[in-house]
């Protein structure tokens, strides 16, 4: 499973052979559940065909982990559970994870996930928006689903962090994504939907966790690693 995961052909992107590989750079995606009708839906938009990385691919909302979000003043921090699984085998802070993929949120669709508050008159660079309407970022819904990091030799490597929270809970109102400069088509999906899209197969692969999470709610989902090591493609559960 893991090697269809990592597919270059799939993923439109190009190995650059003979060079060295660059080193991944933190990241986070989230991934909202609507359970409003009979089936499950995701949030998912399409990337601009411009793009340098998984141009024209259908995605959820992330993106870079920036030096800033770590310092955003939160309503509720994140879960002890999610936060310890987060530890593991990471150099960052978790609460700048969860942040980042709350701030692309915002960024890429418009949705707020957060609660009102009399937020400072000074916020970290990136959270002037949320500081300005009085919203706190809100940490507690989060659920960490799984980690994957770009394979080797690649224009662009990430190493990104799963999210998932249940948009009811999580989303300050019921306004509509709105599409934008990196995300067009901004649609609920359900998961049988979203597989008929044109994917990267990583975000394929976290789709089928997502199912696995909305099947079995009772079970204890450990997140998976999928990552590179000497003998190849490799995954774990942490």
């Amino acid at each position: 499973m893991l090697k269809s995961a990592f597919d270059k052909e799939e993923d439109g992107d190009v190995i650059i052979k003979g060079k060295p590989s660059l080193r991944p750079k933190d990241a986070a995606t989230l991934i909202l559940v609507r359970r409003d009708q009979t089936q499950p839906r995701v949030l998912m938009g399409k990337r601009a065909g411009g793009s340098a990385f998984m141009p024209d691919k259908y995605v959820f909302p992330g993106g870079r982990v920036d030096p800033h979000d770590g310092k955003a003043v939160a309503w509720q921090e994140l879960r002890a559970e999610v936060e310890a699984k987060l530890r593991l085998q990471s150099r960052r802070l978790p609460r700048s994870m969860a942040l980042t993929a709350i701030r692309e949120l915002f960024e890429e669709t418009g949705l707020i996930m957060g609660r009102s508050a009399e937020m400072p008159d000074t916020c970290p660079v990136g959270w002037d928006d949320f500081h300005r309407m009085d919203i706190a970022p809100d940490l507690a819904p989060l659920t960490f689903i799984g980690r994957a990091v770009t394979p080797p030799y690649r224009p662009r490597r990430f190493d990104a962090r799963f999210f998932m929270a249940e948009a009811e809970e999580a989303l300050i109102d019921e306004r509509p994504p709105v599409d934008g400069a990196e995300l067009s088509d901004l649609q609920w999906v359900t998961l049988a939907d979203a597989m008929k899209l044109d994917l990267p197969s990583v975000t394929r692969f976290m789709l089928g966790e997502i199912g696995e999470r909305l099947a079995k709610p009772d079970e204890d989902h450990r997140p998976p690693y999928l990552r590179w090591t000497r003998s190849g493609h490799q995954t774990d559960r942490l």
